[in-house]
C-alpha cells in the first residue's frame, strides 16, 4: 500500500500540472480510464482465462455500481477540487477517507469498534484527529512552513492574497473534495464485497475500468461538447494521462482490490495518508512550492 500510495502521489501532481495548463479534468477521467482498460484487458485474458470464473449480470451490476462510485463520480470530484485548490491541499482530504470507511464499515458488519480495548480507543483516537486535520486545513489560514528566496517570497505573498474569489473556490474545492473522499470510501466497501463475489482482480478491475471509460466519456460530453478539448497539447499531458491510466488506474486499483480482498476495506484505506506525505515532499524537493500550515 506504501508504493501504490507513492504512485498516487505522483499522479496527482502530474494531473494537477495538466489541469493548471488547461487540460479538462472530465477528458483525464476517460482518458485515463480507456488506458488502464487497454493495459488490463490482455493481462487478465491471459493470465486467469483459466481460473476466472463465468460472470453474472449480479456481479456485472457490482461492477457497473463500482466504477460509477470509486472511478467516475470520484475521479471527477476529486479532480474539480484539485483544479480549486492545491496537490498537497487535496491531498490532505484523503485524510478523510479512512474515517468515512470505517464509519459506514461498520453497520455493515465489516469492522467492529470496542472501546474497551486499546484497539477500539485507537481507532476512535485516529478517527478524531483525521477529522481535525481536515477541518484544520479546510478552516485555518496558517504561514508558510518553507523558505524561500526573498523576492520569490515576495512575488508568492502577493499572489495569494486572500481575495473573496479565492477563498470561495477553496471554498467549493473543499466541499467537493470532501464528497470525492466519501465516494472513494464507499469504493472500497463495495470492493470488499465484489471481491468475495468475484475473486479476480485482473479481470473485475478491466471490466471496472472499461465502465468508468464509458460513463466519463457520457458525462463529458453531457457537459462540454468542444472536439478541441480532447486534444492532448504536449508531452506534459500524454506522460499525465498515460501515467495515469497504466499506474494510478490500472495497476493501483489491481494492488488495492487484491488488498481489500486480504486485509479488509479500514486497513487498506488507513494507508491513504501517505499520498499526503509524498505530495508535500515532491512539492517541497522536486517543485520547490511553499508549502502551508493550513490552507495557503
Amino acid at each position: 500500500m506504501l508504493a501504490i500510495n507513492f504512485a498516487f502521489a505522483i499522479v496527482n501532481l502530474l494531473l494537477k500540472k495538466s489541469i493548471d495548463d488547461g487540460l479538462n479534468h472530465l477528458v483525464i477521467v476517460t482518458y485515463r480510464q480507456m488506458v488502464a482498460t487497454m493495459l488490463l484487458l490482455p493481462i487478465a485474458f491471459f493470465w486467469e482465462r483459466k481460473s476466472r470464473a463465468e460472470i453474472t449480470a449480479h456481479i456485472v451490476c457490482y461492477l457497473f455500481f463500482s466504477a460509477l462510485i470509486g472511478v467516475t463520480l470520484a475521479q471527477f470530484l476529486f479532480l474539480l477540487g484539485l483544479q480549486y485548490t492545491s496537490a498537497t491541499f487535496s491531498c490532505a482530504f484523503l485524510n478523510m477517507v479512512p474515517v468515512f470507511t470505517f464509519v459506514l464499515a461498520l453497520p455493515f458488519g465489516l469492522e467492529k469498534l470496542n472501546l474497551k480495548s486499546i484497539g477500539g480507543c485507537a481507532k476512535l483516537l485516529g478517527t478524531m484527529i483525521c477529522v481535525v486535520g481536515a477541518l484544520v486545513l479546510t478552516f485555518y489560514r496558517g504561514m508558510q512552513l518553507t523558505h524561500l528566496h526573498a523576492q520569490q517570497a515576495t512575488e508568492d505573498h502577493a499572489s495569494m492574497k486572500h481575495t473573496p474569489e479565492k477563498t470561495k473556490n477553496w471554498a467549493a474545492g473543499s466541499v467537493l473534495l470532501a464528497t470525492g473522499s466519501l465516494s472513494w470510501s464507499s469504493w472500497f466497501l463495495l470492493q470488499a464485497r465484489i471481491g468475495k463475489m468475484y475473486p479476480f482482480q485482473y479481470s473485475s478491475s478491466a471490466i471496472v475500468s472499461f465502465f468508468g471509460a464509458i460513463q466519463s466519456a457520457i458525462l463529458t460530453l453531457l457537459i462540454e461538447r468542444r472536439i478541441s478539448m480532447w486534444i492532448l497539447k504536449g508531452k506534459l499531458e500524454i506522460i499525465a494521462v498515460v501515467y495515469a491510466g497504466m499506474v494510478g488506474s490500472g495497476l493501483c486499483y489491481v494492488g488495492m482490490s487484491w488488498c481489500v480482498k486480504q486485509k479488509g476495506p479500514v486497513f487498506t484505506s488507513a494507508f491513504t495518508p501517505f499520498t499526503q506525505i509524498f505530495v508535500a515532499f515532491f512539492d517541497v524537493f522536486v517543485l520547490h512550492e511553499p508549502v502551508h500550515l493550513g490552507r495557503f
